[in-house]
């Protein structure tokens, strides 16, 4: 029954993952084209570069796509604990892709910055106004529309693919800066703006990448967590106390090992059902726990 409940709800969070990771993939060709256009046409050099960001966000939502269908496999002879540890590994070459993109995005705006040529430098054209203005509302949208399905099913690919969203809506307002300010003379602004964005996105590539790294280290759940992890454990009739307990992140999942006093004079029938209790609840209160091992020491009464 257990496996049936967890196949079905693997299944769910794959056809969720799917739903949006194509919608994501429309929109950025979509919108990518339309800003790479609009900054060729209207000559602002932050737009083309907030273009190229978008394109990347294509690349890296097929990585995700990827990297979910392979974490979601079923556990086999050689992976026994599953694959949920592929997915840290496709948030971390999304994180590199994002760095990669905000370097090159960077170095771009200070090798017009340092050139001194600010008199030379075009002033964009109300059309690459527009197009920051479309993107930043529509990016907006992708990053709270992913953020939702990612916390739904918990995954960390799909997260990271909602701040590579966001990175890019930063980015979009900072082009929308640098272009206004160029064509209210000050053309410097323009590859100023695309400094800012470099800046924002390795921001945001950091932070996906430490958060992969540290699902695939085993790092504990966080205290909040496993308080109330706590509290469900001795609600459990039968449940003297915990011994010990320890957490570890496993890829979007979590696993427990939790060690629990019982009265000595039980017989191992009766010991067992506490244990037996205790594990259905901790699954079935969390739904982000894969696994709670229980063993029971016994006190003496």
């Amino acid at each position: 029954m257990e496996q049936i409940n967890q196949s079905m709800n693997t299944h769910k969070t794959k056809r969720i993952a799917m739903k949006v990771s194509k919608t994501s993939i429309i929109v950025n060709l979509i919108l990518s084209v339309i800003k790479i256009l609009s900054g060729v046409f209207g000559g602002s050099g932050a737009m083309i570069s907030d273009g190229v960001h978008s394109a990347s966000d294509v690349f890296s939502t097929f990585i995700v796509i990827i990297g979910f269908n392979i974490s979601s496999k079923k556990p086999d002879h050689n992976h026994q604990y599953g694959h949920e540890r592929l997915e840290c590994v496709a948030s971390i070459i999304l994180a590199l892709i994002l760095a990669t993109t905000g370097i090159g995005i960077g170095l771009g705006g200070i090798e017009k910055i340092i050139g001194g040529n600010y008199g030379e430098l075009g002033v964009p054209s109300i059309l690459a106004l527009i197009a920051a203005i479309i993107s930043i509302g529509v990016k907006e949208w992708m990053y709270w529309f992913t953020r939702a399905a990612a916390k739904k099913i918990n995954s960390g690919s799909l997260m990271a693919d909602a701040w590579h969203h966001r990175s890019d809506s930063l980015s979009s307002i900072g082009a929308f800066i640098g272009i206004l300010g160029a064509r209210m003379g000050f053309p410097i602004l323009d590859p100023v703006a695309s400094v800012i964005i470099c800046i924002f996105i390795c921001k945001v590539a950091f932070d996906i990448f430490k958060e992969a790294i540290d699902k695939l280290v085993d790092k504990s759940c966080d205290k909040g967590m496993l308080e109330k992890i706590k509290s469900v454990i001795n609600e459990q009739e039968g449940v003297l106390q915990i011994d010990e307990i320890r957490t570890r992140l496993f890829g979007s999942k979590i696993y427990i090992d939790v060690e629990i006093a019982a009265d000595g004079s039980k017989s191992l029938n009766e010991t067992h059902a506490i244990a037996e209790n205790v594990h259905d609840a901790i699954e079935k209160k969390f739904v982000t726990v894969k696994h709670c091992m229980v063993h029971v020491n016994p006190i003496p009464k």
